[in-house]
């Protein structure tokens, strides 16, 4: 099959005429191409995350010397299915004093706003639920749907586990959010612009010269380490931290309830991954993608598996830090660093060099700032490691 054949505006314009010809109206138009369009998104989700599930537990199983999935099906790959025949057969469990209506409501949530994400994700130039110009700033607003799903999980379980766990929620999502919107809105000062599919234009197709990674390196990688944070990933998976809090804020969800958390950790890094590409990695940009469209699908899905890979990598690699840790890491090293990178960028852009000029004064901005900051960070430590340890004396209080 010609992929240059392959044209979905065409397919769209025919489905449109076809609703046409019967007879509806406009606004049933309109709803019945929405509502097909979510179901697209709705299987294209659910669909991948089977396959992502299997491809993590494959991954982690040969970083750590283990088989991963081997029994059930060819190379273990029907058994996510069997793990979600096994979900859909336990008993759903609810607990007596558990606040109904938002404990039902929080995995639904969970799903529903990664789902939301997806939508202004551009696939190719052709292919892209909504190419709205705040694309941006829409995946920041309901990023925070996330963080309110898991809140109130942990809020209505009644359960004091659950409920540290939702606390975490709120000292983890919100302060990781901070760095990671920084590290977003820097590739929308270069461009000019908050449509994803505009960020994907904005770096080329020149066999990738253009990507906004070569330029604003510190960027994403304060974007891909926040977005490992915002992603409940390890090292950063203290919302989930059995070895701690029995589960996390999930602990009294059993079931298919359970499962939709499942379904929303592993679609969340997939989205994240997404966006890491379209922002920083030229999206569905590539070598002939001009000439064969259809390429941009094959790329962008490519480039984002990478991504993905990196974060099974991560996971499988390094061991939980300690809520304290995570926090002043976040606090003490991500944020000051995203605002001073924040600042730069906007001087360096205010000074309107030559683009190839601006570009070089852009990679040296990255460079000097994250050497800065790993100095800095490594002084830090190096002078709490050796200052002299206290003696601990304890109190006792009077009478």
């Amino acid at each position: 099959m010609d992929l240059s054949s392959i044209d979905l505006r065409a397919i769209g314009a025919w489905f449109h005429g076809l609703l046409i010809s019967s007879g509806m109206s406009q606004t049933g138009i309109h709803v019945i191409e929405a509502l097909v369009g979510a179901l697209l998104l709705l299987i294209f989700g659910l669909t991948l995350v089977i396959f992502l599930i299997w491809l993590e537990r494959k991954l982690a199983g040969r970083i750590q010397d283990r088989l991963g999935p081997n029994r059930v099906g060819p190379y273990g790959l029907l058994q996510t299915v069997a793990d979600a025949l096994k979900l859909l057969t336990k008993e759903d469990v609810t607990p007596l004093d558990a606040d109904r209506v938002p404990y039902n409501l929080a995995p639904g949530l969970a799903v529903f706003h990664v789902i939301m994400a997806l939508a202004v994700i551009p696939f190719s130039n052709r292919v892209i639920g909504a190419d709205i110009n705040v694309g941006v700033l829409y995946l920041m607003a309901v990023g925070a749907i996330g963080s309110m799903a898991a809140l109130m999980a942990g809020w209505a379980s009644n359960n004091k586990y659950a409920l540290i766990g939702g606390f975490r929620v709120v000292a983890q999502l919100l302060s990781y959010e901070i760095p990671l919107v920084l590290a977003m809105i820097i590739p929308v000062m270069v461009s000019g612009t908050m449509r994803m599919n505009g960020l994907a234009v904005a770096q080329g197709s020149i066999f990738g010269f253009g990507w906004f990674v070569w330029t604003l390196p510190l960027a994403f990688l304060i974007f891909f380490v926040a977005s490992l944070a915002e992603g409940e990933r390890a090292p950063f998976d203290l919302l989930e931290a059995e070895s701690e809090i029995v589960a996390g804020y999930n602990i009294e969800y059993s079931g298919m309830k359970f499962a939709w958390f499942f379904l929303a950790f592993f679609m969340n890094s997939w989205v994240l991954a997404a966006i890491g590409t379209t922002i920083f990695f030229g999206g569905w940009q590539g070598p002939f993608v001009d000439q064969l469209p259809a390429l941009g699908v094959i790329y962008f899905l490519g480039k984002t598996m990478i991504l993905f890979f990196v974060q099974a990598w991560v996971r499988a690699t390094f061991p939980r830090l300690r809520i304290d840790q995570m926090m002043s890491f976040c606090w003490k090293f991500l944020v000051p660093m995203a605002l001073v990178l924040f600042a730069a960028v906007a001087i360096i852009l205010k000074l309107n060099l030559p683009q190839p000029l601006e570009a070089i004064t852009l990679l040296v901005a990255n460079v000097a700032i994250l050497l800065t900051g790993v100095t800095l960070l490594g002084r830090t430590q190096r002078k709490a490691l050796y200052a002299p340890k206290r003696a601990f004396t304890p109190t006792i209080p009077r009478l």
